[in-house]
């Protein structure tokens, strides 16, 4: 007998309500961008500049005893990352410590540094610094800016895509998709205060593509059945095609959440935040393709096939609301 999270034909009304759905979207983004404005982004050192220490002991790393012997020099966001690589040899243990900024400084004092080195001792005697970098808070300035036009561009090449592949209408509504989940996804960021750094950036970008995926085979099938019912409605066809859709999406984004979450609770705290994102980008990823793209689609009308123009936005909301 095989699983199935969902009927294989259901029939449900995904517009009834798209007024409850759309208040629902826009009073999170509200609270995301109010949260943004008040209290900003808890920046890891990526953004906020700060000190890069890489070590080698021939012991093995333990992260949790690297983090507990560094913890009483009290020096605010401390990432230690074990590096693996094939050419190292069985005494070669390398980590990685990034210390952030201290307060009315460039750097990690000297002092500071030989105090770390003499803590780690405790838990690796043999530890080496075999390098110590900065980064000022300049070239974080230029990351931050780096990753805002990485996201816009990503954001902008879907629109091209998506106008390209179909119709403008289901261009714009893919982008709304996409930037409501950009938008909700910096929001629980700043929220929560989780740090954000170059690996949040990275999940935004795989967010993107995620959401785009979803929201790309609804408008395939959507695209189909225009032709195949071209004496119903747009907000029937949309409704169809969702239905139609529905097994796949939540299949894909329950065996995809399995995995992050085995992540979230095993991976340890490196990829923490990074797993939390795409977390929160699949289920709002999956959303936002349901009840915000199509419904954009749907207030927005598209042409038939057959040079026919689809209701005006007016008439399909008077359907819905009907």
């Amino acid at each position: 007998m095989r699983l199935k999270l969902v009927p294989q034909e259901t029939s449900f009304d995904f517009f009834s309500r798209w007024k409850v759905w759309l208040g629902i979207s826009g009073l999170m983004m509200v609270v995301a961008f109010t949260s943004f404005m008040l209290q900003g982004l808890n920046f890891g050192i990526d953004f906020r500049g700060g000190t890069t220490i890489r070590t080698q002991s021939a012991q093995e790393i333990d992260v949790g005893a690297y983090r507990d012997a560094i913890a009483p020099l009290e020096l605010g966001d401390v990432t230690i990352t074990e590096i693996f690589d094939p050419t190292f040899g069985e005494d070669e243990n390398v980590a990685m410590i990034r210390i952030q900024a201290q307060a009315d400084a460039e750097a990690v004092s000297a002092a500071t540094v030989t105090a770390v080195e003499e803590a780690l001792k405790a838990a690796a005697p043999d530890i080496q610094f075999v390098s110590v970098e900065s980064v000022g808070p300049k070239v974080s300035g230029e990351l931050i800016q780096t990753a805002v036009i990485a996201v816009v561009l990503a954001i902008g090449a879907v629109l091209v895509y998506i106008w390209l592949r179909f119709e403008w209408q289901f261009a714009l509504g893919a982008v709304a998709a996409l930037v409501h989940d950009v938008i909700l996804t910096i929001g629980i960021f700043s929220e929560l205060q989780i740090r954000f750094d170059l690996a949040i950036i990275a999940a935004l970008l795989t967010i993107v593509g995620y959401s785009l995926n979803d929201t790309v085979v609804v408008f395939d099938r959507v695209r189909e059945n225009l032709r195949k019912y071209k004496k119903k409605d747009l907000k029937e066809v949309l409704n169809i095609s969702i239905n139609e859709t529905l097994s796949r999406t939540v299949m894909t984004s329950v065996t995809t959440l399995l995995a992050l979450i085995s992540l979230y609770v095993l991976g340890g705290d490196v990829i923490r935040g990074f797993v939390f994102a795409m977390i929160w980008g699949v289920i709002v990823g999956t959303y936002s393709s349901v009840f915000v793209a199509s419904t954009i689609l749907l207030w927005l009308g598209v042409k038939r096939d057959w040079s026919k123009p689809s209701n005006t936005a007016g008439n399909q909301f008077a359907n819905v609301d009907a």
